[in-house]
This record gives C-alpha cells, structure tokens and sequence, in this order.
C-alpha cells in the first residue's frame, strides 16, 4: 500500500492506547511529528512518554490507535521493519555494546543498515556529534553525556527519516547541550522529523517548532512553544506535582 500523499506528516499517531492490567498508560493519544521540525514530547515522570516511544517503534503492542510513518500504518509491524522503512531511536538507559569501541558501536549500525563498515564513515558520524576524539575509547570508560552522544551517531548511521530521542540532553554539560541543541535543529533541516523526550523544559522550548504535553497519558495541550508555555492545564501539571512533591 503506497503512503498517503495527502498526509504531509513524516509520523503520525491516532488515537493510541495502551492498558497494563487495569491501568491506562496511554488513553487516546494523537499527534504528529513533521519532518523538517524538531518537535517536543514533554510531562511529569510517570506520564507515559516512554510508553509511547516504545509503541511508535514497535516495542509495545498497543490496546487500540495506529502508528503511521509516511502515511503508511505500521501498528503491526517489527521495529526491524519500521527501521528500514525510516524509523531510528535512542533510549533513556543506554543500549550499547558496552565492551567495544565507540567507532565500532556505529559500524555495527552501519554494518545493520547495509551502508558498510567503512572507518572513516564511522568516525565522520561521530564528528558530526562532536565526540570522534572518542573513536577508539570503549563506551564503558565514556561519561554518559559522550556515550548518548555517540548512540545518537549509531542512530544516525541508518539515515532515518524519523529520528526519536529519549532524554538526549541528560549527562550533557550547557555547553554540550547548545552544541547539541544546534545539531539537532540541523538535522530537521535536511528533512527529517525529530522528535525527542526532555525534562529540561527551557531547553525544548528553545528548539522545537512544536511541542506536546503528556500527562496521565493523555495528550492534554499540543502547539508552539509559546503557546505551551502559557497554557493552565501544562502550568498545572507541573506546578502541581511540585506541590504535591513538596
């Protein structure tokens, strides 16, 4: 089934659900990442932000609603699919093959994606993200603001279409993360949809185009960064869960 042109959403989720036992992670979610944005994900721990990560890349088969990556549903699909097809991910707890080099934690991506094994291809991805004085290091002796960083260069090494990131800015310095910050509003910019979860909320409001509000896993405000910023109910369930924390 070819992609639906009238759709000029990169991804797209409608209506997802997701229930553990009598409890609702996820209720209803819908929303949209674009390419050539970077879009926000943001809430309170225990929002379901995660949840969703895991549902759009096929880690978490939800209870109703679709996923959709250029007009092409593909709820049901693999996550080794939905990565060729376009679809890459970094995790909040790193995943990465922590005995070998950080050079060759990205040509296991490459070598995954068919693109080769090259070294030089592997250290440029890892110049991208500026940690390529770390090529021959292994990622166990890496602080873990350089070991996302070079996680995001595995992801990038399969081209994705969408990019989604969890928690990429945590480990990193404010100079790292202006760095970063600049990177990925790069990459969007070559087409890309990007769409990341991230506590540091001034942060996401300096980057993103667009940003959702997760809490209780419902979608509860969704638009420019402005906007959100304004909006009772985000003010709410943020000021409230510092109350109740204090």
């Amino acid at each position: 089934m070819p992609p639906d042109t009238a759709d000029a959403s990169t991804l797209a989720v409608d209506q997802v659900s997701v229930h553990f036992g009598g409890v609702a992670a996820l209720s209803g979610v819908t929303l949209r990442a674009e390419a050539g944005m970077v879009t926000g994900l943001i809430g309170p721990n225990g929002a379901g932000k995660t949840t969703l990560f895991n549902v759009i890349t096929g880690l978490q088969r939800p209870n109703g609603g679709s996923v959709s990556l250029d007009g092409m549903d593909v709820t049901r699909m693999r996550p080794y699919r939905r990565a060729r097809l376009g679809m890459a991910r970094t995790f909040q707890r790193l995943e990465l093959f922590s005995t070998l080099s950080a050079a060759d934690n990205v040509r296991v991506g490459l070598e995954a994606s068919g693109r080769g094994v090259a070294s030089s291809t592997a250290v440029d991805l890892l110049t991208r993200v500026g940690v390529e004085e770390e090529a021959a290091a292994p990622v166990s002796a890496l602080p873990t603001g350089s070991a996302r960083l070079v996680e995001l260069a595995r992801a990038l090494s399969t081209e994705p279409k969408v990019l989604l990131l969890d928690e990429p800015f945590s480990g990193l310095d404010e100079h790292e993360s202006a760095v970063l910050g600049r990177l990925l509003t790069s990459l969007a910019e070559e087409g890309r949809a990007v769409l990341l979860v991230e506590h540091d909320i001034d942060l996401v409001m300096q980057i993103c185009s667009v940003v959702h509000v997760l809490d209780f896993g419902q979608v509860i405000a969704s638009g420019p960064p402005d906007d959100i910023r304004r909006n009772p109910a985000v003010q709410e369930a943020y000021l409230g869960r510092a109350k109740d924390a204090g």
